[in-house]
């Protein structure tokens, strides 16, 4: 089971380039980022996400065309089976992990993976140094190819000097 916080839900336009988001964030974070902005979300808090509350909260956020689950819980198939209704109700599907690296089947139930864990001294996403990663999923097939728009955030920030 993935849960949520309905309270922490909203509508973005900066987390997923182009694209009017709903942003939904995950608890059981299975992450330990040091500085982490939610730390409430490592724990077992919120309310179960289902098939049909993504249809409601779409529903009552006229307009986004993609989904972002802000972290992955700690039940690897309810998120995939999540992200496939999501994409199959006409959505693109995203998810910030705060892994190194996630699975193939990761990449292949998303179209917007990020990854990497926050670390203060390489800034986030809008800083050049940042060690965290956005990629665009490209699915061909029974196939998938990553392409790296991290650079789009950017413009957007300064840049942090890593000591």
């Amino acid at each position: 089971m993935i849960k949520y916080v309905p309270e922490m839900t909203s509508v973005v336009i900066e987390e997923i380039p182009d694209r009017v988001t709903l942003a939904v964030d995950i608890s059981n974070c299975q992450g330990n980022c040091v500085g982490c902005h939610s730390p409430f979300l490592k724990k077992d808090v919120g309310d179960e996400l289902t098939e049909s509350c993504i249809d409601r909260l779409v529903a009552d956020n006229y307009g986004v065309n993609c989904f972002l689950f802000l972290g992955e819980g700690n039940d690897v198939d309810s998120l995939l089976r999540l992200a496939a209704h999501v994409r199959s109700i006409g959505l693109e599907a995203a998810l910030y992990s705060g892994r190194e690296a996630v699975e193939d089947e990761i990449f292949k139930a998303f179209d917007y993976v990020k990854v990497g864990p926050y670390i203060e001294a390489f800034g986030p996403l809008n800083a050049k140094t940042t060690n965290q990663r956005l990629y665009k999923v490209a699915h061909e097939a029974d196939s998938y190819s990553l392409m790296d728009i991290t650079s789009r955030f950017w413009h957007r920030g300064i840049d942090q000097n890593v000591q």
